[in-house]
């Protein structure tokens, strides 16, 4: 016997039928449907709260808070100077370009494009270029200035 695309079958007993409920009570999944009787889980648009413990407290809720969350705490993506160096050197950036936090995205050394980027002094940049971004270290800015180059502040971050 020869297979076709429209021969192919799936190998038997591979494939349930799946429940068919609420199709009457002959069918043996009428009436409340395999639901069963009241209660929260047999009404339409239920759903199971996340955490939920059967009414018991549950775990979050009995664990004691800890620490101080700072709502008003800026994240900042870091990029240290040696890896600005690093691009110059495989010629993804050129020597006496502008950095900006949209390039850094492009090239991929920042994850997101509206999160802030500050710029660290690890490593050795040994050629002229002009960074703007949203904060400097002061070694970083020592760095850039020293090889010829520009630290801009890029905006105020709020």
């Amino acid at each position: 016997m020869t297979v076709h695309i429209g021969t192919l079958r799936p190998a038997p007993g591979s494939r349930k039928r799946p429940k068919r409920v609420g199709r009457g009570v002959g069918s043996g999944h009428g009436r409340t449907a395999t639901r069963g009787h009241k209660g929260h889980k047999s009404r339409s648009g239920f759903a199971q709260p996340p955490g939920f413990e059967g009414g018991q407290m549950p775990l979050h809720r009995r664990l004691p808070k800890r620490g101080f969350h700072n709502p008003l705490r800026v994240e900042y993506q870091e990029v240290n100077v040696g890896r600005l160096q690093e691009l110059v050197e495989q010629g993804r950036l050129q020597p006496g370009s502008t950095v900006t936090p949209e390039i850094l995205y492009q090239l991929g050394v920042v994850r997101k494009r509206t999160a802030p980027v500050k710029v660290l002094g690890e490593g050795e940049l040994r050629v002229a270029l002009e960074v703007h971004a949203h904060r400097f270290s002061s070694a970083a800015q020592q760095k850039i200035v020293s090889a010829g180059g520009r630290a801009v502040p890029y905006g105020e971050v709020h």
